[in-house]
């Protein structure tokens, strides 16, 4: 089930009344079998093993409060990076990696065969696994307390608003207060119908809905167009604009999956982060990473960054900790030398901001900022094309067009045309929130009229102007 399909919206129909109507015990149960119903419906041989990392943690987030400092307790946390590690590589990294070592040996000669395995990838297991690791890590710091309750620990895990793409929540650590309430502790006490939760749901659940069909849907065509096409059918202006449009798209899919979310959540009377706050108004690459994909930046950021010494120590020290960490957060995104090359480029990206001390460094003027987020875009859409790029053939290829060849055809002109009609007014849009000073409830808060405005707008365009193919969300496969 996704959320822009009709299976989805007549489960949660049936869903939702009974939630509010059971009592708060009942509520849980009833609401940890629809996740795992949820989750099931990908593929029921999946349930197993997000039950497996429950329980595991669970049983040694115990372990490890109980467990005195030093050795002991370090054992426990190893056990939960091994293992949560080793289940990812099996099921994520395992094929390209014997791949690899397949090739490196043949080029020296020695022929080895080692068996692949024929597995599809479980759906967000890269975000219930980090999110299952942080409640480990935090018991071990001593800023968070073990779950009350199995039942709720499984619910925290398996939450099915945010189950296959985040954003990645935290159990509720002290310390954690810029990414909103904890999860596992509103888990834990009664939840309450508040009197705005209908009309914040409701602002989340159309803003997703109109970012997934309408913008990422739509600019997903002209993306696989182009990025499927033999390099010999294409122009370097036809490649620009097709990297363009997968800005625009994993942007709109990927914030509309996280804002849905959001919105689902709140008719539960539960409180999910901010994944996005208007990235693509950075005006630096720290600033892009407190934007995009908050609940990853923040996560690499607390238990990676800062536990290889974060910006303590020497010039090189802090560069290597940022290399680091983002060349594992290039890697967390898939089995594919393009990711590690994204990964490699943001962390290079930090590291010279840094070095030319840009970094922190609040623009004087309005076109002072102006430039500075005209200058992110074009470094953030360089990396947009290592991110979707087939392989790095296909990437040297892009860039040799975009370099070499600015014909202006028939196709150009009509692909620029559709992404002016489907991206401007969300930009517009986006623009006047941070006018708001970055309130993102700036719309449901405001006045009615201003209000009835834009949902009539995007609810037409829901209407008459939806992608004619629908596409999975992006972030399904990571």
């Amino acid at each position: 089930m996704v959320f822009n399909s009709w299976p989805f919206w007549i489960f949660f129909s049936l869903f939702i009344p009974v939630y509010w109507a059971l009592p708060f015990r009942g509520q849980r149960l009833f609401t940890l079998a629809a996740s795992y119903f949820f989750y099931g419906w990908w593929d029921w041989r999946f349930l197993p093993l997000i039950a497996f990392s429950t329980v595991m943690d669970f049983c040694l987030g115990n372990l490890v409060a109980a467990a005195p400092a030093g050795p002991p307790r370090q054992r426990y946390i190893w056990i939960s990076v091994f293992v949560n590690l080793l289940l990812l590589g099996v099921f994520k990294y395992y094929n390209f990696f014997a791949d690899q070592l397949d090739t490196a040996l043949s080029s020296l000669g020695i022929t080895v065969s080692l068996p692949l395995l024929n597995v599809i990838l479980p759906v967000g297991i890269s975000f219930y696994t980090f999110q299952s690791m942080s409640y480990v890590f935090d018991i071990a710091r001593g800023i968070a307390k073990p779950a009350s309750s199995f039942w709720n620990f499984a619910l925290y895990v398996s939450f099915f608003p945010h189950l296959v793409a985040g954003p990645i929540m935290r159990s509720g650590a002290k310390g954690h207060e810029e990414l909103g309430r904890g999860l596992l502790k509103q888990l834990e006490v009664p939840r309450v119908s508040r009197p705005d939760d209908f009309s914040l749901g409701l602002y989340y659940i159309l803003v997703g809905l109109f970012k997934k069909v309408v913008v990422g849907d739509n600019m997903a065509s002209l993306v696989n167009s182009i990025f499927g096409r033999e390099s010999d059918q294409l122009t370097g202006l036809e490649c620009l604009v097709g990297v363009y449009a997968f800005a625009w798209q994993i942007y709109a899919d990927f914030s509309g999956y996280s804002s849905i979310a959001q919105g689902l959540a709140k008719w539960m009377g539960i409180d999910l982060m901010d994944n996005f706050k208007i990235p693509y108004l950075a005006i630096s690459p720290s600033d892009f990473w407190r934007r995009w994909h908050i609940s990853l930046s923040t996560w690499l950021r607390d238990y990676v960054y800062i536990s290889l010494g974060g910006s303590r120590g020497s010039t090189s020290i802090v560069y290597r900790n940022l290399m680091i960490t983002m060349i594992l957060g290039g890697i967390w995104h898939g089995a594919n030398w393009t990711f590690v090359l994204w990964g490699l480029f943001h962390g290079l990206l930090l590291c010279i901001y840094r070095f030319m001390g840009w970094e922190g460094r609040a623009p004087v003027s309005a076109f002072g900022r102006a430039w500075r987020i005209v200058l992110m875009f074009q470094f953030v859409c360089f990396g947009w094309l290592l991110f979707r790029a087939e392989n790095i053939s296909q990437v040297v290829t892009f860039l040799h067009l975009i370099a070499t060849d600015w014909r202006i055809t028939a196709s150009v002109t009509a692909m620029l045309g559709l992404m002016v009609f489907y991206t401007i007014p969300l930009f517009l849009f986006e623009f006047w929130l941070d006018r708001r000073k970055k309130n993102l409830l700036a719309l449901p808060q405001g006045s009615w009229s201003v209000r009835a405005v834009v949902y009539a707008y995007m609810i037409l365009m829901l209407i008459f102007f939806p992608s004619p193919n629908a596409h999975e969300f992006i972030y399904f496969q990571f």
